[in-house]
Protein backbone atom coordinates (compact mmCIF):
# COMPACT_ATOMS: atom_id res chain seq x y z
CA UNK A 1 0.00 0.00 0.00
CA UNK A 2 1.36 3.40 -1.03
CA UNK A 3 2.14 5.89 1.70
CA UNK A 4 0.43 9.27 1.70
CA UNK A 5 3.71 11.02 0.88
CA UNK A 6 4.33 8.73 -2.10
CA UNK A 7 0.87 9.50 -3.49
CA UNK A 8 1.40 13.21 -2.89
CA UNK A 9 4.73 13.16 -4.74
CA UNK A 10 3.33 11.16 -7.65
CA UNK A 11 0.20 13.13 -8.61
CA UNK A 12 1.29 16.76 -8.15
CA UNK A 13 4.07 18.71 -9.85
CA UNK A 14 6.03 21.14 -7.70
CA UNK A 15 5.01 24.08 -9.89
CA UNK A 16 1.28 23.26 -9.69
CA UNK A 17 1.56 22.98 -5.90
CA UNK A 18 3.38 26.31 -5.72
CA UNK A 19 0.78 28.12 -7.85
CA UNK A 20 -2.06 26.63 -5.80
CA UNK A 21 -0.19 27.76 -2.68
CA UNK A 22 -0.13 31.36 -3.92
CA UNK A 23 -3.93 31.33 -4.25
CA UNK A 24 -4.30 29.82 -0.79
CA UNK A 25 -1.88 32.34 0.76
CA UNK A 26 -4.02 35.12 -0.71
CA UNK A 27 -7.12 33.57 0.86
CA UNK A 28 -5.33 33.61 4.21
CA UNK A 29 -3.61 36.99 4.36
CA UNK A 30 -6.60 38.97 3.02
CA UNK A 31 -8.98 37.29 5.45
CA UNK A 32 -9.71 39.84 8.23
CA UNK A 33 -11.52 37.42 10.55
CA UNK A 34 -9.47 35.89 13.36
CA UNK A 35 -11.92 33.03 13.86
CA UNK A 36 -11.83 32.11 10.17
CA UNK A 37 -8.02 32.28 10.12
CA UNK A 38 -8.02 29.69 12.89
CA UNK A 39 -10.27 27.54 10.68
CA UNK A 40 -7.87 28.00 7.74
CA UNK A 41 -4.94 27.03 9.95
CA UNK A 42 -6.70 23.78 10.93
CA UNK A 43 -7.48 23.11 7.27
CA UNK A 44 -3.85 23.64 6.19
CA UNK A 45 -2.67 21.48 9.08
CA UNK A 46 -5.02 18.73 7.88
CA UNK A 47 -3.60 19.09 4.36
CA UNK A 48 -0.04 18.79 5.69
CA UNK A 49 -0.98 15.61 7.56
CA UNK A 50 -2.88 14.26 4.53
CA UNK A 51 0.14 14.82 2.28
CA UNK A 52 2.32 12.78 4.62
CA UNK A 53 4.43 15.71 5.73
CA UNK A 54 5.85 15.71 9.24
CA UNK A 55 3.91 18.06 11.51
CA UNK A 56 5.29 18.65 15.00
CA UNK A 57 2.17 18.99 17.12
CA UNK A 58 3.67 20.10 20.44
CA UNK A 59 6.20 22.46 18.83
CA UNK A 60 3.45 24.09 16.76
CA UNK A 61 1.22 24.55 19.81
CA UNK A 62 4.16 25.92 21.82
CA UNK A 63 4.98 28.52 19.15
CA UNK A 64 1.33 29.58 18.91
CA UNK A 65 1.08 29.97 22.69
CA UNK A 66 4.39 31.86 22.82
CA UNK A 67 3.22 34.39 20.20
CA UNK A 68 -0.11 34.87 21.98
CA UNK A 69 1.57 35.41 25.36
CA UNK A 70 4.17 37.76 23.84
CA UNK A 71 1.39 39.94 22.42
CA UNK A 72 -0.23 40.21 25.85
CA UNK A 73 2.74 42.24 27.09
CA UNK A 74 1.35 45.35 25.39
CA UNK A 75 -2.27 45.63 26.62
CA UNK A 76 -4.93 47.43 24.63
CA UNK A 77 -8.68 47.19 24.58
CA UNK A 78 -11.04 46.05 27.31
CA UNK A 79 -9.47 44.35 30.33
CA UNK A 80 -10.76 40.78 30.59
CA UNK A 81 -8.91 39.74 33.73
CA UNK A 82 -5.56 40.15 35.45
CA UNK A 83 -2.81 37.71 36.43
CA UNK A 84 -0.72 39.56 38.99
CA UNK A 85 0.56 42.69 37.25
CA UNK A 86 -0.32 41.33 33.80
CA UNK A 87 -3.60 42.64 32.41
CA UNK A 88 -5.22 40.40 29.80
CA UNK A 89 -7.00 42.68 27.35
CA UNK A 90 -9.35 41.78 24.53
CA UNK A 91 -7.37 43.68 21.88
CA UNK A 92 -4.01 42.15 22.76
CA UNK A 93 -5.47 38.65 23.03
CA UNK A 94 -7.23 38.91 19.67
CA UNK A 95 -4.12 40.32 17.99
CA UNK A 96 -1.97 37.55 19.46
CA UNK A 97 -4.31 34.80 18.30
CA UNK A 98 -4.58 36.42 14.86
CA UNK A 99 -0.81 36.62 14.37
CA UNK A 100 -0.05 33.23 15.89
CA UNK A 101 -2.49 31.30 13.73
CA UNK A 102 -1.47 33.26 10.64
CA UNK A 103 2.14 32.20 11.14
CA UNK A 104 1.09 28.63 11.90
CA UNK A 105 -1.08 28.51 8.78
CA UNK A 106 1.77 29.80 6.60
CA UNK A 107 4.14 27.15 7.97
CA UNK A 108 1.62 24.36 7.35
CA UNK A 109 0.85 25.67 3.89
CA UNK A 110 4.55 25.80 3.01
CA UNK A 111 4.87 22.14 3.97
CA UNK A 112 2.17 21.25 1.45
CA UNK A 113 2.91 23.58 -1.47
CA UNK A 114 6.71 23.96 -1.45
CA UNK A 115 8.69 20.97 -2.64
CA UNK A 116 12.38 20.45 -3.34
CA UNK A 117 11.93 19.89 -7.10
CA UNK A 118 10.39 23.36 -7.54
CA UNK A 119 11.74 25.12 -10.65
CA UNK A 120 10.68 28.64 -11.63
CA UNK A 121 11.70 30.48 -14.84
CA UNK A 122 14.21 33.33 -14.95
CA UNK A 123 17.01 34.40 -12.64
CA UNK A 124 14.63 35.60 -9.95
CA UNK A 125 12.67 32.35 -10.27
CA UNK A 126 15.87 30.33 -9.86
CA UNK A 127 16.84 32.23 -6.71
CA UNK A 128 13.31 32.03 -5.31
CA UNK A 129 13.07 28.34 -6.16
CA UNK A 130 16.37 27.59 -4.45
CA UNK A 131 15.28 29.53 -1.36
CA UNK A 132 12.01 27.62 -1.30
CA UNK A 133 13.82 24.28 -1.63
CA UNK A 134 16.10 25.13 1.30
CA UNK A 135 13.11 26.23 3.36
CA UNK A 136 11.29 23.00 2.46
CA UNK A 137 14.33 20.97 3.53
CA UNK A 138 14.46 22.81 6.87
CA UNK A 139 10.74 22.27 7.49
CA UNK A 140 10.89 18.56 6.77
CA UNK A 141 14.07 17.46 8.50
CA UNK A 142 14.41 16.15 12.02
CA UNK A 143 16.22 18.66 14.19
CA UNK A 144 15.87 19.14 17.90
CA UNK A 145 17.05 22.29 19.65
CA UNK A 146 17.72 21.89 23.35
CA UNK A 147 18.06 24.61 25.95
CA UNK A 148 21.85 24.59 25.80
CA UNK A 149 23.96 26.41 23.19
CA UNK A 150 20.95 27.30 21.02
CA UNK A 151 22.98 29.64 18.79
CA UNK A 152 25.62 26.95 18.20
CA UNK A 153 22.97 24.37 17.34
CA UNK A 154 21.26 26.67 14.85
CA UNK A 155 24.66 27.56 13.35
CA UNK A 156 25.47 23.86 12.93
CA UNK A 157 22.13 23.36 11.17
CA UNK A 158 22.88 26.23 8.78
CA UNK A 159 26.33 24.80 8.02
CA UNK A 160 24.87 21.35 7.40
CA UNK A 161 22.26 22.76 5.04
CA UNK A 162 24.86 24.87 3.18
CA UNK A 163 26.87 21.74 2.36
CA UNK A 164 23.96 20.12 0.53
CA UNK A 165 23.06 20.59 -3.12
CA UNK A 166 19.57 22.00 -3.58
CA UNK A 167 19.56 22.25 -7.35
CA UNK A 168 16.53 20.68 -9.08
CA UNK A 169 18.76 17.93 -10.50
CA UNK A 170 19.52 16.72 -6.99
CA UNK A 171 15.90 16.87 -5.84
CA UNK A 172 13.28 14.18 -6.06
CA UNK A 173 12.10 12.90 -9.44
CA UNK A 174 10.26 15.65 -11.30
CA UNK A 175 6.68 14.64 -12.10
CA UNK A 176 3.78 16.15 -14.01
CA UNK A 177 0.45 16.83 -12.38
CA UNK A 178 -2.08 14.13 -13.14
CA UNK A 179 -5.75 14.88 -13.87
CA UNK A 180 -6.79 13.85 -10.37
CA UNK A 181 -4.09 16.16 -9.04
CA UNK A 182 -5.58 19.17 -10.84
CA UNK A 183 -9.05 18.28 -9.56
CA UNK A 184 -7.75 18.01 -5.98
CA UNK A 185 -5.83 21.30 -6.20
CA UNK A 186 -8.81 23.20 -7.60
CA UNK A 187 -11.04 21.79 -4.85
CA UNK A 188 -8.49 22.65 -2.15
CA UNK A 189 -8.04 26.21 -3.42
CA UNK A 190 -11.81 26.76 -3.56
CA UNK A 191 -12.19 25.30 -0.07
CA UNK A 192 -9.48 27.60 1.29
CA UNK A 193 -11.50 30.58 0.00
CA UNK A 194 -14.70 29.23 1.57
CA UNK A 195 -14.35 31.41 4.73
CA UNK A 196 -14.81 34.48 2.50
CA UNK A 197 -18.47 33.51 2.16
CA UNK A 198 -18.85 34.32 5.86
CA UNK A 199 -16.68 37.45 5.63
CA UNK A 200 -18.76 38.91 2.81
Amino acid sequence: MLKRLDVYNSIFSARALFIAGLFMVSALVFNPSTELRVAQFLFFWFLAWLSGRRTKFFLTIFIILFIVVFNLIVPHGRVLFSIGQLRITSGALTAGIHRAFTLGALVMLSKVTVRQDLMLPGTFGRILGESMRIFSAMMNRKFHITGRNIIVQIDNLMLELSEQDYSPQSAVNIVKTKLVGYIVLIAVVLFSWLPWIFVI
